[in-house]
């Protein structure tokens, strides 16, 4: 009787180490065999913007290096929430991602209630790379540098007026920074319904300037339909090198580019994002990945960049600096 009591215990006690031994086991093969599938990159935005257009780019070459498709999906609403909002409930098992950007950290202050916390809720995993935001002038401005421009602005503040695809997007609290930054806040705001429209507006004359991603600023300098007066960041984009940046002008602290990163759900293994992180870092570093980078004026991130620890980091100055941006402008929130 006492040698069938201790058989049982024993048997009991076996099962109990082997059965979670047995799940680690199992987990840990999955991990290891990541990615046995096509992977899905979430772009949140609809097709043939800016981030679809780099989205693309990456996700061509990626599948390359990972041995398996990625696949582009467009969930496009709500500046970019629903589809980083759509990752964050998906299971964190590697298979699904989402194209992080600049708006995810506006949206954590734009609105009341955002739909996730960018902070908490998607897991970095990489920096892809960023696109400049130049300032565009109207044709006839009375201004070709910084200083002038600035100078113009507080003679004339109460007609001079300043567009945007829309209250609360990047260009709009891309010019309240600049005008912050320059001492000139209290320019009027004119919101458009959509970058198009504000375009054609600016070619007009209708308005006074514009901050704007490079890649739609750089047709219409080149086409002399608008006047390209500095680049927002420290040092000249090699993509515009005769447009003089803001730091050679006077602010070597402003630098308001538009950033894309790769982010998994929370609760991802640390093994696949270190996975992917190596991954990407191979395909940014094919040529021709570069080569079309450039050709959407767009930078590849440096390789000292390119961690997710420093992605982290970027996530939280970033909200907070666009949070401080929108309070400061007095943005109604959504």
């Amino acid at each position: 009787m006492t040698s069938i009591l201790v058989a049982l215990v024993a048997l009991a006690f076996s099962a109990g180490v082997t059965g979670p031994a047995a799940a680690q086991t199992t987990v840990q093969t999955t991990v290891q065999a990541w990615p046995a599938r096509p992977v899905t990159m979430v772009v949140p935005f609809p097709p043939g913007g800016g981030t679809d257009v780099l989205g693309r780019i990456v996700a061509k070459r990626l599948s390359e290096v990972l041995g398996q498709a990625v696949i582009i999906e467009n969930v496009g609403g709500a500046g970019g929430m629903l589809g980083s909002a759509k990752v964050v409930k998906s299971a964190p098992d590697g298979y699904t991602m989402v194209v992080g950007t600049t708006a995810d950290a506006i949206n954590q202050t734009l609105y009341k209630a955002p739909l996730y916390n960018f902070a908490t809720d998607l897991l970095p995993a990489g920096l892809m790379g960023s696109q400049p935001t130049v300032l565009l002038a109207r044709k006839d401005f009375p201004a070709n540098t910084l200083q002038d421009f600035a100078a113009h602005i507080r003679a004339n503040m109460k007609s001079v007026q300043f567009g945007s695809a829309g209250a609360g997007s990047t260009g709009h609290l891309f010019c309240e920074l600049l005008n912050a930054a320059l001492g000139i806040g209290g320019v009027t705001h004119v919101p458009y319904r959509g970058g198009g429209p504000a375009m054609q507006d600016l070619i007009a004359g209708r308005y006074d300037y514009i901050c704007t991603l490079s890649p739609t600023g750089k047709p219409l300098i080149d086409a002399g339909n608008a006047k390209g007066i500095a680049i927002l960041q420290p040092k000249r984009s090699p993509e515009l090198p005769n447009l003089p940046s803001t730091g050679e002008q006077g602010l070597p602290d402003l630098d308001v580019s538009t950033w894309f990163g790769l982010f998994f759900p929370k609760g991802t293994p640390e093994p696949i994002v270190r996975r992917l992180n190596a991954a990407l870092a191979e395909t940014l570093d094919t040529p021709w990945v570069h080569e079309r980078f450039k050709d959407i004026v767009a930078t590849v991130t440096p390789r000292e960049q390119r961690s997710p620890e420093y992605l982290s980091k970027l996530v939280a100055s970033e909200t907070a600096k666009m949070g401080t941006a929108i309070r400061g402008a007095g943005i109604q929130q959504f």
